[in-house]
């Protein structure tokens, strides 16, 4: 007889957006069943590169500080591409990620980095950590939180009624064993088994092209990275293709292949390949090349047309598959994800909101994914690779940018007042200040006894009631559920001034913004009003679904 689990949340796939959406429910205390095919992380990592609002997630479940830190793998901007005929051959100019704009965007006010760089919005660093060394980190700190990971594990079937889903799987001795749970969050990929059985279907442009990718170590040519470039792009008779580092001495070497059933190469002919690569004038010893895994994959992307059926809920991949691309827009995208639901299941388990809260989770993460699909297509990489006669080619799609998509995209859903149509898809945090829909701006905060903290700290993981007024605290403490923050107070200043908190928050000094579990604003008061309390009142029950 098949061994039985009851749950809360069972989640398919425990890779990168797996193991989030684990860590983000265990944080939150909802107990949690991952199932997971692998053993450990794949040989091959695909994602590398994590933005500051990544960051900022793992800040909020205490692992900011287990990321390395490392300043060689912090990103100031986005990473830099050269076309090249080899490593050690000609170059030519530099591929900027927004055509005729170096990085795709103007510098931060305040910032000394380059364009992109969202520092001065965020207390954290984005960096870039390869998809196995961060995996360890995310899993070990799940576990630590009580989630119950099943790795070598593999789903066989599912279904849901009213109440639950049932998990039918099989663990690596072929015994058989079922999970029930309330809850379904999907994270198994590209190729979502679970997706293909609820019969959701995709848009998008589509597939692009079949890729092999070797991965390797090769010391020699560590120091063509010298120049600042990460990504080298090959368009020769003799060769073509894409070289990346992992920024920790690995290399992946992808080249197109026209025939999907064509054989996996030689270790001599994998050799050969990164002797193209590197050039004539780069002569390179078998014992130069240590090669560690070769791979296959499709270079897509394909949005769901739904996030949600029933109890079921898509995320990462199995949501948006969009192509590695240098906005950060494929794994940080499916990490934001299970930031969104988790603290919306967990709400509804908590019996704090209706079920029609996570009706919220389609309507605020799949706008975000085909914007940031349609911001790939807009941009040099990708552009090039669309079709004669794709929609995309004739879409005047504006580009966006860099810091807004990555910190300034606007939510609009019923779990949000105040965000219509009429407002752009994302803008900078400043040019935001505080709009509704969007996230809580970043603000340093001296703390009585000297520390400093950012806002985004203070807020905390429940609904919050900031302001500098206190006579708010009274409008707070008439909810169930929120909590109220003064700034100004006994312990918390703006190191900028008060004036620098009005202007992040849009706020005047009597005024109010509600903060959401997630760190985004639901609904503000610019001025207080003279019905604040019931005004407040309102706006909580219908934003927080208030069961």
């Amino acid at each position: 007889m098949a061994q039985a689990t009851q749950t809360s949340v069972v989640v398919i796939g425990g890779s990168l957006v797996g193991l989030s959406t684990a860590l983000f429910l265990s944080d939150r205390g909802i107990p949690v069943v991952v199932i997971e095919r692998h053993k450990d992380s794949s040989l091959h990592p695909r994602a590398i590169g994590y933005t500051h609002r990544t960051i900022e997630l793992l800040r909020s479940v205490g692992i900011e500080d287990r990321i390395p830190d490392d300043k060689s793998k912090t990103i100031p901007g986005k990473p830099r591409r050269v076309k090249v005929d080899s490593l050690s051959g000609k170059w030519y100019d530099e591929t900027h990620w927004t055509a005729n704009q170096p990085q795709g965007s103007k510098p931060a006010e305040g910032s000394n980095g380059p364009p992109g760089d969202a520092g001065p919005f965020s207390p954290s660093k984005a960096t870039a950590i390869a998809q196995d060394n961060i995996e360890p980190i995310l899993r070990n700190r799940a576990v630590e939180l009580g989630a119950d990971l099943r790795l070598g594990c593999k789903m066989t079937s599912f279904s849901q009624d009213q109440d639950y889903v049932t998990v039918t799987a099989t663990d690596d001795s072929g015994a058989e064993f079922t999970v029930r749970a309330r809850y379904m969050v999907a994270c198994d990929g590209g190729r979502s088994a679970v997706r293909e059985a609820l019969g959701i279907k995709q848009t998008g442009v589509g597939h692009l092209r079949t890729l092999r990718s070797i991965l390797f170590r090769c010391p020699p040519i560590n120091k063509y990275l010298e120049r600042g470039f990460v990504q080298f792009a090959y368009d020769t008779p003799e060769f073509e293709g894409f070289l990346t580092t992992y920024m920790d001495g690995r290399w992946a070497l992808m080249t197109t292949i026209t025939d999907p059933s064509t054989p996996t190469p030689s270790d001599a002919a994998q050799r050969a390949l990164i002797r193209l690569a590197a050039g004539p004038n780069e002569p390179l010893q078998d014992s130069d090349i240590t090669l560690l895994a070769e791979g296959q994959w499709e270079l897509s992307a394909l949005i769901a047309s739904s996030f949600t059926s029933g109890r079921v809920h898509l995320a990462g991949d199995a949501a948006h598959t969009l192509p590695p691309n240098r906005g950060g827009y494929g794994a940080n995208t499916g990490i934001a994800d299970a930031h969104n639901i988790a603290w919306k299941i967990a709400a509804v388990l908590a019996g704090r909101a209706r079920p029609d809260l996570l009706d919220t989770y389609d309507a605020e993460r799949r706008p975000v994914a085909v914007t940031r699909h349609d911001q790939i297509f807009a941009r040099p990489d990708y552009r090039q690779y669309l079709r004669p006669g794709s929609e995309w080619l004739d879409k005047e799609i504006p580009v966006l940018d860099d810091v807004a998509m990555e910190l300034g995209q606007i939510y609009r859903s019923d779990a949000v007042i105040g965000a219509d149509s009429s407002l752009p898809d994302a803008r900078r945090p400043d040019e935001w200040a505080g709009q509704p829909g969007t996230r809580a701006p970043h603000l340093w905060l001296s703390k009585a006894g000297g520390d400093k903290v950012s806002t985004l700290d203070v807020i905390g993981k429940d609904w919050v009631l900031i302001s500098e007024d206190g006579s708010w605290a009274e409008a707070a403490g008439k909810s169930d559920n929120c909590g109220f923050v003064q700034i100004g107070g006994e312990d918390l200043h703006p190191v900028d001034g008060e004036e620098a908190f009005r202007k992040a928050f849009g706020l005047e000094a009597s005024g109010a913004a509600l903060i959401r579990p997630d760190g985004f604003v639901a609904w503000r008061a610019v001025q207080k009003p003279a019905s604040a309390i019931a005004d407040f009142l309102e706006a909580f029950g219908k934003v927080s679904h208030a069961a």
